[in-house]
């Protein structure tokens, strides 16, 4: 096997550093898993691995364990990697084919034989490890593209190295005891992608979720694997909590992000796992990781804000909340070419944050305002309000039509139980709550109970108006 470079310019190459061959394993669903040490073997692209050197590949498997492997083999080999999840709308393909100059293609949902136009390299099947011959040389710097939603319905193309993507994660990656992570996020994107690295370079364990998988059945898998350290969306946490199989698992770190984690779900998941340390952290495609608290409490403290030089800089602008660091995603392909930072190198989140005494606290995203008679509503400091009443397991703000104020605020509520049961006169404690909290132009004007809510792919709930 060939030596590692002293200057480490691929995934395998920081693996080598890492010490692979002690690691753990990667554990797919229906009982797929690969060990750390048998990534030596060298490949499971058919035996064809030199034929994607300098391409730009797009990596589109159902599972995500043959995009976990694709990417410790290619990278340093291929000029891109494209990461795309398995719920990209069939017509986004030739979108992202085009943006990414795709001219190879890793997937299992295409027809053998089956013609790209412009794409060199194909292959599609059960992706099983084997020798490759001689070990290929990875000394390319390859570009990784994430896709993220995009204002005009088409996704926006996000491109990292591979430097940034880690930059969260060199300084002590190694645990002193075996980590087995499990994230309910797929890698092929960034919060996923970031625990696959963590894994990689920390020597441990990883149980990956399926597309589709049943929550309680994730669970499960990562109870048997032993899982100590898991991660998910507040939505996945709020899915999990109500599923029996929630007391199966008995972690040591639990981890939220990607949506506002309120104090209601915080204190809900110590109350389930009171030996856990509970963790919510800030990170997006564009900017990477900026900080994790674990006071236990929502927001984050406002001495995190303001401070020159260090690893990551933050500042609130208008209060939008905008990040500085080497962890920033180092450009846009496409039509969004040169939009991601300011001149002054600070990515705008558009996370909007409020100063409350010495904290910041989320309060929604500027591209979710709700325009109430010319008013700005937040939905998710109103959803926050709703989620604190007792017999409240989640609620979901949107925005309905009408002719004098331009719209109103609808609040859909699902209860902690069934048996919790809808009334008018629940209906009633949740708004005297809101109206308690909220000035009036934020209080609900029609409350919902309802049994569920829309999920995306992404763990995040669905946002629809009316």
């Amino acid at each position: 096997m060939k030596m590692p470079r002293s200057e480490p310019t691929s995934l395998w190459s920081l693996l080598d550093a890492a010490g692979r061959v002690a690691g753990g394993t990667l554990y797919g669903g229906r009982g797929s898993r690969v060990a750390l040490r048998d990534l030596e073997l060298g490949t499971s692209l058919d035996g064809r691995i030199e034929d994607y050197r300098g391409r730009s590949v797009l990596i589109a498997t159902q599972g995500q364990l043959p995009a976990a492997l694709a990417c410790v083999e290619l990278d340093g080999l291929a000029r891109r990697l494209v990461l795309c999840p398995p719920d990209l709308p069939p017509e986004h393909f030739a979108h992202v084919m085009a943006t990414a100059e795709v001219d190879a293609v890793i997937s299992d949902r295409i027809s053998a034989g089956a013609p790209l136009p412009g794409v060199a390299a194909v292959v599609t099947g059960g992706f099983s490890l084997t020798p490759a011959e001689p070990a290929p040389n990875r000394d390319l710097q390859t570009e990784w593209v994430l896709l993220t939603s995009g204002t005009t319905g088409l996704p926006k193309l996000v491109a990292h190295t591979l430097q940034s993507l880690t930059g969260a994660i060199r300084a002590g990656a190694a645990a002193a005891k075996p980590v087995v992570w499990g994230t309910f996020y797929d890698i092929r994107r960034y919060g996923g992608l970031q625990i696959l690295l963590r894994t990689l370079l920390g020597g441990g364990s990883l149980v990956l979720s399926s597309a589709g998988e049943p929550t309680g059945d994730f669970l499960a898998r990562a109870a048997a694997h032993g899982v100590t350290h898991i991660l998910g969306t507040p939505t996945h946490w709020w899915l999990a909590l109500t599923s029996p199989a929630a007391h199966s698992i008995a972690p040591q770190y639990v981890r939220l992000s990607g949506e506002i984690a309120d104090q209601a779900i915080l204190d809900r998941l110590k109350d389930t796992y009171p030996n856990a340390r509970i963790v919510h952290a800030f990170a997006s495609t564009e900017a990477g990781v900026a900080f994790e608290v674990g006071d236990g409490r929502a927001g984050f403290p406002a001495s995190l804000v303001g401070q020159p030089g260090a690893a990551v800089e933050m500042d609130v602008v208008d209060g939008s909340l905008r990040i500085r660091s080497t962890r920033i995603a180092s450009r846009y392909l496409g039509s969004e070419a040169g939009r991601l930072a300011g001149p002054d190198g600070f990515v705008d989140t558009r996370d909007l944050a409020e100063l409350r005494g010495e904290r910041y606290y989320f309060v929604g995203r500027s591209d979710g305002v709700i325009n109430i008679g010319g008013q700005k509503v937040y939905p998710e400091e109103i959803e926050t309000v709703i989620a604190s009443h007792p017999r409240v397991r989640k609620a979901v703000v949107r925005a309905r039509k009408n002719p004098i104020t331009g719209a109103i605020v609808v609040a859909d509520v699902v209860l902690n139980t069934e048996s919790d049961g809808a009334s008018k006169a629940l209906e009633q404690e949740i708004l005297q709550l809101c109206r308690a909290a909220l000035p009036r132009h934020k209080v609900p004007a029609v409350i919902h109970i309802v049994a569920s809510l829309a999920v995306a792919a992404t763990g995040k709930i669905t946002r629809r108006n009316a």
